[in-house]
């Protein structure tokens, strides 16, 4: 089937005409009338019925149309090219042996573009053909460049959504908005915050006997299970390093619950953990380590962006990861004060802390 959408033709004469005219013998006079003008090309559809279709194959510039014809009227087949995609801003002539001023209304209040007593001069003929076909071939450039144009934005648009996602994915949502808004320096100091450290138990040897499309996959479900929790409790991910996972809660937002909230995302974190562990038989295990107090965080890079945190506490959140027992989850003293009686917990007593010495700890149980 031929396409209905308007097309400038790319080859032969500029002038595409397409005359609908039952009458063989006009068809012929009308062909010797153009003949000799370079610029116009014919097609000849003897048809009132076929007009359409002959349209959309030949896609004229102008059509010539015969008021009077079997079958279908010219006013009824100027509807017709109206409502029709391939047709609906195509100049129509009307040719007429008759020059009613209440046809000629009637036609021009349903589409038509001009009208002339057939037959007309040569000279009238062409100079009005040229001067719609000229006009239409403008229109159709236009659309086609205005149709480039939404082209191009639609995909600039899709484009900065894809940016903008991706920004998402590495950069908590207020900081993301700041870079859009063309902050080139983001630096705060946020004065109490908890600080959360997960590592994979056992995750180094593991990995030396597994191929790395089923490392990758595996880590992804783990991480991703962490990942929906955080989102869910309104705790931010930094990052994953390795077998690794950080996370925060208090910044970029601040808010009260913080430690209540790196609480439930350890204990969210063990269970999830559990289930894939039980379903792929591994051996591994996930050790956790929180601890609250002051930091700082920033965006560093200029074409990779991550937002990260410096500061004693960050360390401190680090050492109780690293200084727990596998399958647990160990906290500072301050963080075990923040959370108050609203969770259990098992006291470690002193544990030497690397760069700190003798610290009290604590293991978080569950909730109270």
């Amino acid at each position: 089937m031929a396409d209905a959408s308007p097309i400038i033709a790319a080859d032969g004469p500029p002038h595409r005409v397409l005359l609908v005219d039952d009458q063989a013998m006009i068809g012929e006079a009308v062909r010797r009338l153009v003949a000799g003008d370079p610029d116009i090309t014919l097609h000849y559809c003897r048809d009132g019925r076929a007009a359409l279709d002959a349209a959309a194959e030949f896609h004229p510039t102008v059509i010539l149309q015969d008021l009077v014809m079997p079958g279908v009227d010219g006013l009824d087949l100027v509807r017709q090219y109206r409502a029709a995609p391939a047709t609906a801003n195509v100049p129509v002539i009307m040719l007429s042996a008759e020059e009613q001023p209440v046809v000629k209304a009637q036609l021009l209040g349903a589409g038509a573009n001009d009208y002339l007593v057939k037959l007309p001069d040569r000279v009238e003929l062409v100079a009005r053909i040229r001067v719609h076909s000229e006009a239409h071939r403008r229109l159709l450039e236009r659309n086609a460049a205005f149709a480039a144009l939404e082209r191009s934005l639609a995909e600039l648009k899709l484009e900065r959504e894809k940016s903008e996602r991706l920004l998402l994915s590495i950069l908590p949502q207020k900081i993301a908005e700041r870079l859009k808004n063309s902050e080139e320096t983001i630096a705060e100091s946020f004065p109490q915050v908890t600080v959360l450290f997960a590592d994979l138990a056992g995750f180094t040897e593991f990995s030396q006997n597994v191929d790395a499309r089923n490392l990758v996959e595996l880590l992804d479900e783990i991480f991703s299970a962490f990942d929906q929790l955080a989102t869910g409790l309104g705790v931010e991910k930094i990052k994953t390093i390795g077998d690794a996972y950080m996370a925060v809660a208090g910044l970029p937002v601040p808010r009260a619950d913080h430690a209540d909230a790196v609480a439930e995302l350890a204990l969210g974190m063990q269970e999830a953990f559990r289930a894939v562990r039980t379903s792929r038989g591994l051996p591994l295990e996930l050790r956790v380590g929180i601890h609250s107090g002051p930091v700082a965080a920033g965006v560093i890079g200029r074409q990779k962006f991550a937002y990260d945190l410096w500061g004693n506490t960050v360390n401190l959140a680090s050492r109780m990861e690293s200084s727990g027992e596998a399958t647990r989850i160990h906290v500072s003293a301050a963080t075990r004060a923040l959370l108050g009686e609203r969770f259990r917990f098992e006291d470690r007593g002193e544990v030497a802390i690397k760069g700190k010495g003798p610290m009290q700890t604590f293991f978080l149980l569950g909730r109270a």
